[in-house]
């Protein structure tokens, strides 16, 4: 097992990519192996792209049906289950902290997990024995989420897994049937990637105006955001971010960052 200097769970941003992720030939042995060399979580917050509501939304603390947002897929991946745990303490004391800031919560306890939150969980925690807590993203704006990020923080001390699930370029017009990459795509991403090593937080934030052709790697940001809520809940081992998948899949970065 591995563990951090300050015993701190760390804080994941991860491309979630598609249903089909599961038969893609690398993803799935990059995200085992990434789960591999974490702490074992307590329970696993998840910030997935794929729900916006506001005030911040807490979903089902008990194990409630998967939400198959997506259509025009094959039968199998409407049959996928993902029973994990529901987290009811977990919900209990992101409320606490959120609240702490002076920032609201509700519960929707019907809402199961989406296709961000369980499709990388299915593969980096196939047992589906560790309780999970979705959470909403109440704002696209990246400074209203570094905040709700650090609120998060003080859970890491308790071995809560944060995971922000997006993807780190997202424009479905780029994807590619060959493998290659549009320049859009592989210069956003190495943009983002010399940010992060430098620990470039105000640039990050001001992507829309830092990074190039920022629109066109993200037409609608949904995707970039939980990237945010990460860097806010790991903002102390930002010297100890690093990159942990790195690769492209059909022309879109797959990065994938760890702090702590």
């Amino acid at each position: 097992m591995t563990t951090t200097r300050t015993d701190r769970m760390p804080v994941l941003y991860l491309s979630h990519g598609a249903p089909p992720l599961v038969d893609d030939p690398i993803w799935p042995d990059q995200l085992k192996a990434w789960s591999a060399d974490l702490p074992t979580p307590t329970a696993i917050l998840m910030v997935s792209a794929h729900w916006e509501d506001a005030p911040i939304a807490l979903g089902a603390t008990e194990t409630v049906p998967l939400v198959y947002d997506f259509w025009g897929f094959p039968d199998h991946y409407y049959a996928v289950r993902y029973p994990a745990p529901g987290a009811p303490e977990l919900a209990r004391e992101v409320r606490g902290l959120l609240r702490g800031r002076g920032l609201r919560v509700q519960d929707v306890p019907e809402r199961g997990l989406d296709h961000g939150a369980y499709v990388p969980l299915t593969q980096m925690y196939p047992n589906a024995d560790i309780p999970v807590l979705q959470m909403s993203l109440p704002t696209l704006d990246p400074t209203g989420l570094l905040a709700v990020g650090r609120a998060l923080a003080p859970l890491r001390a308790a071995g809560v897994l944060i995971v922000g699930s997006g993807f780190f370029t997202h424009n479905l017009r780029a994807l590619t049937d060959d493998g290659s990459v549009h320049p859009v795509m592989a210069d956003f991403d190495e943009w983002g990637a010399r940010a992060l090593a430098d620990g470039d937080i105000d640039t990050l934030l001001d992507f829309e105006h830092t990074a190039p052709a920022p629109h066109l790697a993200h037409p609608r940001t949904e995707h970039f955001a939980p990237l945010f809520v990460a860097i806010g809940a790991g903002e102390a081992d930002l010297d100890m971010q690093r990159s942990v998948i790195t690769d492209f899949w059909h022309g879109l970065s797959k990065r994938s960052i760890q702090f702590g």
